[in-house]
This record gives structure tokens, C-alpha cells and sequence, in this order.
């Protein structure tokens, strides 16, 4: 090799080279571009490309200045809140991230695809994410955690990190075995337009031909996507974020887990975390009969249907356990 040979550095891509990085990330998750470095040695900051749709979903909730309310909206964006929660917390968490029952490869399509509209990344991403979290609670590899990390990163701070933005399928080779799900993760944003567009076309419809209900295209829009979507992204980051740092401890786990009423109310029955967190292989979070769980009611609903089946209880040995810490010290937050 000649010794005086200089290898040319490489230049920094220009405002054009950013922009059409970016939009083919959105458009394709899977997307890497030849001579980037590997997300997974990038360090844990804000990204602005991985921002800006953050920062989209919050701002369109403003126009409801402008389109105001009314009880058909409203009641619209509470319905599809509820609907939406059941997916990210019945199959996304329960089903994909921890097979705590079993189900046909068609009705965990559909609900892979209802969890997707709810801009939270596709089925794969979140099951690996949260298996990683599930390894390394509260420890240093723990890419959201209050404890190590602070309030903020764990909310949503971690979220805009281009370090935690690709899948790591090799975390969930029992998912990846579908194509109709490795499809719909890797296009994560299809789903989430094509929700925008449904919202839009029944606002119109409403606004066009039962104008009695005094509902408009806009303000059903602003309603069932931007805002029951972002209240829906929050509720559920406050999981990672204030259930580790705010509720009681019943089991001693290895992490700083918590069960909150509050946020079992605001999730569906998510926020029995501390319960979650020593046994996080049953279908059932509020292990105990007063404790309320949504979720799984509605689990144990489709059940019935024959739609789901081999829901994983809870084992007794871990009931009992926790009538032992009922009657010991708890951690009040």
C-alpha cells in the first residue's frame, strides 16, 4: 500500500441528504443508508428527525382552538382512546412481549394493525423493546428508566433516540416468523396515514350528511387523531416513567416497579406494574379480585369467543406471596 495515499474524508450530507435520509426512514424503518455508523453505537440524545413527528402530533392538537367540540367528537376520540389502549396493552405488551395467551395469526394481525395506529411504532419494535426493558429494569442498560435516567428520557426523551430506533429482531425470532408482521413493523407509518385518512373521510361523512350532530371534518380530525392519539402516547409512556417512581410496592423485585390506581385507570389495568414486574408471564396484572384490570376483562371476553385461548394465570405460589407483603411494609411513593 502506497504510504503517501490519503484516504478521502468523508463529507457531511447536505440539507438535501438529510431531508431524503429522513423521509426514507419514516417511509421505511428498516431503511440504512451505506457509510452511516451503526445506530447502536450512536449516544443517547435527541435526534430532531426522530423529533419531528412528536412534535407534529402535539401541535395539531392546538387546532382545536380553532375547530372547538362537540359530544360526537369527543365521545369519538374517548371510544377510539379505549379501543386503542386494548391494543397496545392487550397485545402489543401482553401478547407480543410476553405470549401470555395464545390467539390465530389473523386476529393477531388486526390488532397488530390497531396498536400501529397509535403512532407507537410497529408490533416488533415495541415486544423488543420492552423484553429489553423486562432484562435490564432500572439497571444501566435499561433504555428507559426513570431511576437511571430521569423523568423526561424516560417518557419520551429515549423515544427520540436514533440509537433506539432500529428493531432488533433477533430479540423476537418467534414474531419475525411472520411476514404480515415484519411488514407492518418495517412500514410503521403506513397504518398510522391511513387511520388520519379514515378519520378524516367519516368527518366528512358526518359533517356532509348528518349535519344535525353539528360535528365538522376538521374538529373530528383534530379530535380522533390528534388528540386521542397523543393523550394515548402519553398515558402509555407514563408506564416507563412514574410507575417506577410513583405508587406502592407489594413484591420485592429487582427493580423500583410500583402499582398505582391512578395509572391503572388512565391504561386499562397496566398500572398494577410492581404485581407485572414478579410475574410478568400471566395474562392478569391486577392479581388481586379488588384490583381492576380492563384489560384483561376484555381478554377474558375474547376468550369466550374462541378468538383467544390459554390464558396464563397466575401462579398461587405468587398469590400467596403477596398476601404475605399485603400484611408487611409497603413503600408508600
Amino acid at each position: 500500500m502506497n504510504p503517501n495515499h490519503q484516504v478521502p474524508e468523508k463529507k457531511p450530507m447536505g440539507v438535501w441528504g438529510v431531508f431524503v435520509l429522513t423521509f426514507c426512514q419514516w417511509l421505511d424503518s428498516d431503511f440504512r443508508r451505506e457509510g452511516l455508523p451503526d445506530p447502536a453505537d450512536l449516544p443517547e440524545k435527541v435526534n430532531w428527525q426522530r423529533t419531528l413527528p412528536f412534535i407534529f402530533l402535539h401541535l395539531g392538537c392546538l387546532a382545536v382552538i380553532w375547530v372547538g367540540f362537540s359530544p360526537v367528537a369527543v365521545g369519538a376520540a374517548i371510544f377510539l382512546y379505549v379501543v386503542r389502549m386494548f391494543a397496545i396493552t392487550g397485545f402489543y405488551h401482553r401478547y407480543f412481549s410476553h405470549r401470555t395467551f395464545k390467539t390465530s395469526r389473523p386476529v393477531q394481525f388486526i390488532f397488530a394493525v390497531l396498536g400501529n395506529s397509535s403512532m407507537q411504532r410497529g408490533p416488533l419494535w415495541w415486544a423488543a423493546n420492552h423484553r429489553h426493558h423486562h432484562k435490564h429494569s432500572d439497571h444501566e442498560e435499561d433504555i428507559h428508566s426513570p431511576v437511571i435516567s430521569g423523568f423526561a428520557w424516560s417518557h419520551i426523551g429515549w423515544l427520540t433516540s436514533m440509537k433506539n430506533f432500529p428493531t432488533s429482531y433477533k430479540s423476537i425470532p418467534d414474531l419475525s416468523k411472520f411476514p404480515e408482521l415484519v411488514f407492518l413493523n418495517r412500514y410503521d407509518q403506513t397504518v398510522p396515514f391511513a387511520y388520519g385518512l379514515i378519520m378524516l373521510g367519516t368527518g366528512w361523512v358526518l359533517e356532509t350528511f348528518f349535519p344535525a350532530l353539528g360535528v365538522s371534518m376538521g374538529q373530528f380530525f383534530v379530535w380522533t387523531f390528534f388528540i386521542s392519539t397523543t393523550v394515548l402516547l402519553h398515558g402509555t409512556l407514563f408506564i416507563n416513567s412514574l410507575a417506577h417512581v410513583w405508587g406502592r410496592r407489594r413484591y420485592n423485585t429487582d427493580d423500583d416497579s410500583r402499582n398505582s390506581w391512578l395509572l391503572t385507570i388512565i391504561t386499562l389495568g397496566e398500572g398494577w406494574h410492581n404485581n407485572h414486574h414478579r410475574y410478568p408471564h400471566s395474562v392478569r396484572q391486577g392479581f388481586r379480585w379488588w384490583e381492576l384490570d380492563l384489560t384483561y376483562y376484555g381478554l377474558k371476553i375474547l376468550s369466550w369467543t374462541g378468538l383467544i385461548w390459554d390464558l396464563r394465570p397466575v401462579p398461587l405460589v405468587v398469590i400467596e406471596e403477596g398476601k404475605v407483603a399485603l400484611g408487611s411494609h409497603q413503600h408508600p411513593a
